[in-house]
């Protein structure tokens, strides 16, 4: 079928969602930049913040880097704290989180967003990198367009509560699991 033939969908109430993507399973972030790819279509401007990512390449550094002007990236993290042989101290990180947040916030009432993308601000809240009021701030003040993802692991009840759409991701199987390195394209 011909593009300028399918049919155009437009809700008759726009509403700015948020969503949280948590979980054990893979693919969180995966699934946001499913959602960014997909607003790109749309001509829409997407902005993403990696809280815990930063200190590793992965391709969707890159990646994102084609669809630029229309999706920012940010790489504020440190890399897993406490976790692979980071070796940065935990003050650190706190640190690199709270820088995020800022961030988050210049972002969010730039006018210049249509989708913020909080990337691993879940585990940053339970490793307390940030902290729960600084989360729930970022969602009851976002502008009632905008929408705003959260992902990572262990999501905070209430930060699941005042969620539009929560979606878990469970692990049923993983490579690592049976010996396979991490692979190119799919798990970087």
């Amino acid at each position: 079928m011909e593009e300028e033939k399918l049919q155009r969908l437009e809700p008759k109430k726009k509403v700015g969602l948020v969503v949280v993507i948590t979980g054990h399973g893979k693919g969180k972030t995966t699934s946001a930049l499913g959602m960014a790819l997909r607003a790109v279509g749309h001509g829409m401007r997407v902005c993403i913040i990696h809280f815990m990512k930063g200190d590793m390449y992965s391709g969707e550094i890159d990646g994102v880097k084609r669809l630029a002007p229309n999706i920012e990236l940010h790489l504020t993290g440190k890399g897993f704290c406490g976790l692979y042989g980071n070796t940065y101290p935990y003050e650190e990180h706190r640190a690199n989180a709270q820088e995020a947040i800022r961030l988050a916030k210049e972002k969010l009432f730039s006018g210049n967003f249509d989708i913020l993308i909080l990337d691993e601000i879940n585990n940053a809240l339970k490793l307390r990198l940030v902290d729960l009021p600084q989360m729930l701030e970022l969602i009851e003040n976002k502008p009632p367009l905008m929408h705003l993802i959260l992902t990572g692991r262990d999501a905070h009840p209430e930060v699941i509560e005042r969620a539009h759409t929560a979606s878990e991701v469970r692990e049923i199987k993983h490579a690592y699991r049976q010996g396979i390195e991490p692979q190119k394209g799919i798990d970087y």
